[in-house]
């Protein structure tokens, strides 16, 4: 109901696809405050003391799945680097063992 009331005034079905598209994703300048906050969330993401790793791998799932949103997609190998790549010091043995 609240879509179709925003959209009941176009006249042409471009001008609805273009008033969704800017209620849903936003405007250039607010897609671009996300970039720049996920950037933020993914060049700082590391594990937090007693976190497991099934939760350490959903947070990262949520940063790249908002990315995901915004156009952005990232390899399997970068997702692997990254994940092994913040765990802390007690994995380190282990993150040896899979890099070599």
């Amino acid at each position: 109901k609240t879509e179709y009331n925003l959209v009941r005034r176009c006249t042409s079905a471009h001008e609805v696809w273009k008033l969704l598209i800017l209620t849903h994703e936003g405007t250039e300048q607010v897609k671009n405050a996300k970039l720049a906050l996920l950037n933020r969330d993914y060049e700082l993401f590391k594990m937090q003391p007693n976190e497991s790793i099934k939760n350490l791998y959903n947070r990262l799932l949520d940063i790249t799945n908002g990315f995901l949103g915004l156009g952005k997609v990232f390899g399997h190998d970068e997702l692997v680097r990254k994940l092994l790549g913040c765990l802390n010091d007690e994995w380190e043995p282990k993150v040896t063992a899979i890099e070599e």
